[in-house]
């Protein structure tokens, strides 16, 4: 059975059910409804749709020494599929956010990142595993400092140990302290070590900025006078240049688009990857989203398609197959249901032989 590994940001998301006389007012009592308690971040959503799809996996990332760590683990420990390495930081509370979604307003995300701010990945041990998984970078200050040193380290650390390494980003906040770093720097040091990344196009836009400079033989390019998919192929292009396997880049209502280095670089691509190097070499095709009658929500949704992705790679399908597992496993979360074999054999009944099989 393939081992794989999901390390990186975790949080819990409380969510109170607000109507519409919700508001902030000094010394009043305002009734509200029910507390939603669900876990959140790249662990817990990648993991959690890995698990659906039928995976056998373990997340690694750092809690406090709290009722909401002890809340996170317990999840975790209930949810079958997954185990747990979690870290414990005495010193730094549990991260969680905040979810406020007044009637007839759009959500505010108030989020406290706690112990996901020393979380390098010196705790983590791959083992054996044929994959590790590690999600959102700008929400790890302690991964991307020293110019991205220790997230160097953890991805060679893998690779070292024989696994394939996979890499997720998230939106970059300008104001934050890691809005200051050198993102195009961070990612030429550490994608010669990353053998698929999976960010959306908005998360390159906002590492990497609208005005992008050239590099070796890529030239320069503006992704504001750029439609969303060509945009997403240079991005595609200069991260492969800059040393990546595989890219796939969720791009909205453009899909899901994804480009392969050559067959000597994906031969170097760890347990999962190597072995299929002559089939998913020089790859470059793009996927739709899958047409749905519900939109329920898009919350996760990147996630899933990664996890898609990375479960349809350790079943050595061809990259065609793989990239619409990835986007039925978007579909299945943005129509409310999870990327369960039933529900993914309804989206996607080309692919339902490889869930038969998990």
């Amino acid at each position: 059975m393939t081992r794989i590994v999901v390390a990186g940001h975790i949080c819990l998301d409380l969510t109170p059910e607000l109507g519409p006389g919700a508001r902030l007012d000094p010394g009043r009592l305002i009734g509200i409804g029910p507390l939603g308690i669900k876990l959140g971040g790249c662990v817990a959503n990648t993991g959690t749709a890995l698990a659906d799809l039928g995976a056998t996996l373990s997340v690694h990332s750092t809690v406090g020494d709290d009722e909401l760590g002890r809340i996170v683990a317990d999840t975790i420990a209930r949810y079958p599929g997954l185990s747990a390495d979690l870290h414990i930081s005495p010193q730094l509370a549990t991260s969680y956010s905040l979810v406020l979604e007044p009637a007839g307003h759009d959500r505010t995300f108030w989020h406290h990142t706690g112990a996901n701010s020393v979380f390098t990945g010196e705790h983590l041990d791959t083992g054996d595993a044929d994959l590790l998984h590690l999600g959102y970078p700008p929400l790890l200050p302690g991964i991307v400092a020293d110019g991205g040193a220790p997230l160097e380290n953890v991805l060679r650390r893998a690779r070292d140990a024989g696994a394939t390494t996979s890499l997720d980003l998230a939106v970059v906040d300008p104001d934050s302290d890691v809005g200051a770093l050198d993102w195009a720097g961070i990612l030429q040091r550490t994608l010669p070590f990353v053998d698929v990344i999976s960010p959306s196009l908005d998360d390159l836009t906002s590492a990497l900025g609208g005005s992008v400079l050239g590099h070796g033989d890529i030239p320069g390019f503006d992704v504001a006078a750029m439609p969303p998919a060509r945009a997403a192929a240079e991005y595609a292009e200069l991260l492969l240049a800059w040393g990546a396997a595989v890219v796939a880049i969720s791009a909205g209502s453009e899909g899901l688009l994804l480009r392969t280095a050559g067959a000597e670089r994906l031969s170097r691509g760890g347990r999962m990857l190597a072995p299929l190097a002559a089939e998913w070499a020089d790859i470059s095709l793009r996927v739709r989203p899958f047409p749905l009658e519900r939109v329920a929500t898009t919350n996760g949704a990147g996630d899933a398609s990664t996890a898609g992705l990375l479960f349809a790679l350790s079943h050595g399908v061809s990259p065609t197959v793989a990239a619409h597992v990835a986007s039925a496993s978007a579909a299945a979360i943005i129509s409310g249901r999870r990327p369960t074999p039933e529900v993914m054999a309804d989206i996607l009944p080309l692919a339902a032989g490889i869930f038969a099989e998990a």
